[in-house]
């Protein structure tokens, strides 16, 4: 896999502990996730999904 061994990922994923600290690797994990299987998409010849909107209870 790109010349990294296991040694090298336990560093690098120690690095981005440290950096963004354990409360926002959830959401960097989503956002990578949202992007690859966004860049999936566009490499088939089907038109892009359109993102789901979440809807919020506004209570009036």
């Amino acid at each position: 896999m790109f010349g990294i061994g296991m040694p090298e990922l336990i560093i690098i994923l120690v690095i981005i502990l440290i950096i963004f600290g354990a409360g926002k690797l959830p959401e960097i994990g989503a956002g990578v996730g949202k992007a690859i299987k966004n860049f999936r998409g566009a490499t088939k010849d089907e038109p892009p999904k359109e993102p789901e909107k979440i809807e919020e209870n506004k209570e009036t």
